[in-house]
């Protein structure tokens, strides 16, 4: 599997590596794919308990995810899935505010999903994308 490129950052990235046997994100060719990124704080793996700060970190977490695997970061990415653990009115009008922050230039395709629950206790939103970074 020489063409999968896989990676994982520093702090919550590794610990997923080792503790969960799986990568941050793969590239294949000019394409890479990120695990879901939660709301948790890369080096102390603190998730914090108020939506729009767990939001934000989320975002956060996506751009240092896409660079550490050699992206450019989130101006790059065309397709985003999103998990909320609910999903409400509030969670979609912070999501649409963060994703103006992060792709001011461009209106990545979006799908948002509500789930009953997802890996972590206190996560409420996971994001996972697809982006297009020519080497």
């Amino acid at each position: 599997m020489a063409h999968l490129q896989f990676s994982s950052y520093k702090g919550f990235g590794e610990m997923s590596k080792e503790k969960f046997y799986c990568s941050q994100s793969v590239r294949v060719g000019d394409i890479i794919e990120t695990a879901g990124q939660g709301g948790w704080d890369p080096d102390t793996f603190v998730i914090p308990r108020d939506l729009p700060t767990q939001i934000s970190q989320a975002f956060k977490n996506v751009e240092l995810n896409l660079k550490n695997a050699g992206a450019k970061g989130w101006s790059e990415v065309y397709k985003i899935v999103s998990y909320h653990a609910p999903l409400n009115n509030e969670a979609i009008e912070l999501f649409v505010e963060n994703m103006r922050k992060y792709c001011p230039d461009h209106q990545p395709c979006w799908t948002a999903v509500g789930v009953q629950q997802l890996g972590g206790d206190d996560m409420r939103v996971e994001i996972d994308v697809k982006a297009h970074s020519p080497k």
